[in-house]
This record gives C-alpha cells, structure tokens and sequence, in this order.
C-alpha cells in the first residue's frame, strides 16, 4: 500500500458517513472507514481508493451487500454520492489534487 493509500484510508476516522441511507446510516464517526465503491479488476480485488467513500458500518454492510435493503441500484447511487462527497472532502484535505 502506497503512503497516499495510507493517508486516505487513515482520513476516514472520525467523519461523518457520506453514504447517509436514510433509515439505515447509523450516524456514528467512530464506525467510519473508507469502503470502496467499485469493482476491482479480478475477483476478490478492490478498486482505487480514489473510488471509495466514508462510510458509517450499516451503511457499508449495505453498499457491500452483507445487508440486502431493497433495490441494490438504490444502494449503488447512495454509494457513488457519498463517493463524490468524499472525493471533495479529500481533494479539501489536500488527500488528492488536480493536476493543472
């Protein structure tokens, strides 16, 4: 794992989820972590951590399937929001930049 791996996924502790499934996210930031979004390239692989996102423990066991909630497209928009409030909240941290 890289130092800029290290960096984001340790940034994920103590915020707010970003998932926020309503009825489901248990608001707490000491269950937070960085839960990846996407597919990996093989099976059992991860994607980027540029495409996760903070999320609180009920609201990850959603996105990852471990709790099934309904309509899994529902939970694959929840997950790509809080993916995009998170990557504001990383580039605002200076976790990542835009290359000019």
């Amino acid at each position: 794992m890289s130092v800029i791996s290290k960096k984001i996924r340790n940034s994920a502790r103590g915020q707010q989820c970003q998932v926020r499934i309503p009825g489901i996210c248990n608001h707490n930031p000491e269950t937070v972590i960085l839960a990846h979004v996407g597919k990996g390239a093989g099976m059992g692989q991860k994607c980027d951590d540029i495409h996760a996102t903070y999320a609180c423990s009920a609201c990850h066991d959603v996105i990852d399937g471990r709790t099934p909630l309904g309509d899994p497209r529902y939970n694959r928009i929840y997950a790509y929001e809080g993916m995009v409030r998170t990557q504001k909240l990383l580039l605002e941290q200076e976790l990542l930049k835009v290359a000019k």
